[in-house]
């Protein structure tokens, strides 16, 4: 999992004040926003980083973790109590030495915590070549993500795919959203010492279709009649998640008209047999090249509404 500078992120220093902090992820959230930039894939990444940033620098304790362990800040704890306990092992032996780690000169408490908690290993929790400490840790989480298709959703189905090696297989339900998480105990970073393994954090990525737009159990969409289907009435073919169906369409229909489809939209997430509406936004499209003979026809049309 990529280490995120949340200073960086923010544009601030280190010596940030809270209110600088809270001007700056005001400033750039704005700019990030989703509603801003409708369909914008790195804006949405970034938004999502400003908020993770904020959330950590705006509190004052989770800020201070930060500080102090970087990217494991949320085992801020464990680190703390393992230290202790070694340096409580460390001084009942009278200074004289650790059992199970040895510490070359200049080396300290710090550089055997930073090996051991993972200042080699890409990040994660693992074991230290130099040894191990009593405490059982779980290993750190691991994050993916997962592009999937609007339709791949609309339908449960399982996926298999590879994280560190191992292949996984899961089950998504129907009806999940952009950006929704999932977690997969067990299947992150090893522990340590024996303790449990890490979490595996899949984010799903759900990318935009060309004909349906979905706001949360609804979809919309547009579809084109022809003049003289919106003027006269007649039936017009229109597209669902679950396949065509003849709608008609009432007579003298104007251009952006709007008809609801119940149970055509989305599934609801985890609720079998329960679905959202799909509503269908009339586009007419008016004809062209014309000949002359269509065009007195409309002319005399014209002249009778006088």
């Amino acid at each position: 999992m990529a280490y995120m500078d949340y200073y960086k992120i923010l544009g601030i220093s280190k010596s940030a004040s809270s209110e600088e902090i809270k001007k700056a992820y005001r400033k750039l959230a704005r700019k990030y926003h989703p509603d801003v930039n409708p369909g914008d894939k790195e804006a949405e990444r970034k938004f999502k980083e400003l908020n993770e940033a904020n959330e950590v620098l705006s509190h004052a304790e989770n800020r201070k973790k930060y500080d102090q362990y970087g990217e494991n800040w949320k085992h801020g704890e464990q680190y703390a109590q393992a230290e202790q306990q070694q340096q409580r092992q460390y001084q009942s032996q009278g200074g004289g030495g650790y059992s199970g780690a040895d510490f070359g000169e200049g080396e300290d408490f710090s550089d055997f915590f930073q090996n051991m908690f993972g200042g080699n290993n890409g990040g994660g929790f693992g074991r230290s070549s130099r040894g191990s400490a009593s405490g059982k840790f779980k290993g750190q989480d691991v994050s993916a993500e997962l592009n999937l298709n609007l339709k791949d959703v609309a339908v449960t189905h399982q996926q298999t795919f590879d994280i560190n090696g191992k292949k996984v297989r899961i089950t998504i339900p129907a009806g999940v959203e952009d950006g929704q998480k999932i977690k997969l105990s067990g299947y992150g970073n090893p522990g340590v010492n024996g303790g449990p393994a890490g979490d595996l954090i899949i984010t799903f990525n759900i990318k935009e279709d060309s004909h349906f737009k979905r706001r949360g159990n609804n979809l919309s969409s547009e579809v084109e009649i022809d003049l003289y289907t919106a003027i006269l009435g007649g039936e017009v073919k229109i597209p669902t998640l679950s396949g065509d169906v003849n709608l008609k369409v009432k007579p003298e229909t104007q251009s952006g008209t709007k008809v609801r489809l119940k149970g055509k939209g989305f599934p609801v997430y985890k609720k079998e047999g329960e679905f959202g509406d799909l509503v269908v936004t009339y586009k007419v499209n008016i004809p062209k090249n014309l000949s002359e003979k269509q065009k007195e026809l409309f002319e005399q049309i014209k002249n009778l509404q006088k």
